[in-house]
């Protein structure tokens, strides 16, 4: 037994395996608690051809599997060249889970993976009082653009991690999937808190 599997000892981040996709699908179902919009958007992006494989992670208590986040390729059309980015989205955490940091946790690993794998940013769309204590900035305040004018600007948020260069400026641009799930642009008024 490794310090990791002792009961009690706080979340375990480590990368999602087939066998957790039930378990991911309960987490997200709960979290948002709205239908199969946001499990059935990470099926999909987990087999979706892309410019590099979604980076996938869960976090476990005890054993069991209470939190994950997904990252997913997406382009930043840039002045020079197109320019390979991540999405991070979704985010979900079992409601009883919720409020302990393994939010935060996740997203420290998943831009940690990010930075080791060489990508340069991470956008996604969210709260910028939770994002923006957790390595993301207003987007549009440092050169980039929306992808949709159904995204309030304080929410398009982005990470800039090591393999940024300044000249990397423009519109970032989901993958296919995010439209086709209608997973772009918040839905409800109020929700940036």
């Amino acid at each position: 037994m490794t310090s990791h599997d002792v009961p009690g000892a706080g979340p375990v981040i480590r990368q999602e395996t087939t066998d957790d996709h039930p378990d991911v699908r309960e987490v997200h179902t709960r979290a948002f608690d709205d239908g199969e919009r946001v499990p059935g958007l990470v099926e999909a992006l987990r087999v979706a051809a892309a410019a590099s494989a979604p980076m996938s992670y869960v976090a476990t208590v005890d054993g069991r599997v209470v939190g994950h986040v997904l990252l997913s390729a997406a382009r930043l059309d840039a002045p020079r060249r197109i320019v390979d980015v991540l999405t991070l989205s979704p985010l979900g955490v079992l409601p009883e889970f919720q409020r302990r940091g393994i939010g935060t946790q996740l997203i420290a690993h998943a831009l940690a993976e990010a930075d080791g794998a060489g990508f340069p940013l991470v956008f996604l769309e969210g709260s910028p009082h939770y994002y923006g204590t957790r390595g993301f900035e207003r987007a549009d305040a440092v050169g980039f653009r929306s992808p949709s004018l159904r995204i309030p600007e304080p929410a398009f948020q982005v990470a800039r991690l090591s393999a940024y260069e300044p000249w990397m400026t423009g519109t970032f641009v989901y993958s296919e999937v995010f439209w086709a799930f209608d997973c772009v642009g918040l839905r409800e008024p109020g929700s940036l808190t």
